[in-house]
């Protein structure tokens, strides 16, 4: 496969409607509706596990022993934010969180939600980066 630099899920999924790649890695949420509609073919999805909305199409783990790849969303601040600032944010956004609409929509998008502390989320952050920092030496991937 010849890797191919887009800036963003639309461009991408553009050019792969109309026939210019023949694969793309998409987070499922921005392909959902695609799929559904019978527009795009679904070969695997990279998380651990299947995808609810999609049960019957297996994880690239299921092939490739050991293999996942996730995307997370989360917000963040800048560095020198005050903590009573950074406490309210994670209160109202954390409580946004737990609303039951908001769940189920992103549920039907592919998505899911999860509400966690900031230590959490530097803690996930900090793993990502190790892990792929061993997949970046290990490949010899360098920036252009």
């Amino acid at each position: 496969m010849l890797h191919v630099p887009y800036r963003g899920a639309g461009p991408a999924l553009t050019d792969l409607l109309g026939g210019q790649i023949q694969a793309y890695f998409s987070a499922v949420i921005s392909s959902i509706q695609y799929i559904r509609d019978g527009k795009l073919r679904p070969l695997a999805v990279t998380g651990s596990t299947r995808a609810e909305v999609l049960p019957d199409i297996p994880t690239v783990g299921e092939f490739v022993r050991g293999y996942e790849a996730s995307i997370w969303l989360g917000v963040v601040a800048p560095k020198n934010t005050p903590v009573e600032i950074v406490d309210k944010l994670h209160n109202e956004i954390n409580g946004g969180l737990v609303d039951a609409g908001l769940k189920m929509r992103f549920a039907e998008l592919g998505d899911a939600v999860f509400a966690s502390s900031p230590a959490d989320f530097a803690r996930l952050i900090a793993e990502d980066t190790e892990k792929w920092a061993k997949v970046i030496k290990f490949a010899g991937i360098k920036a252009d």
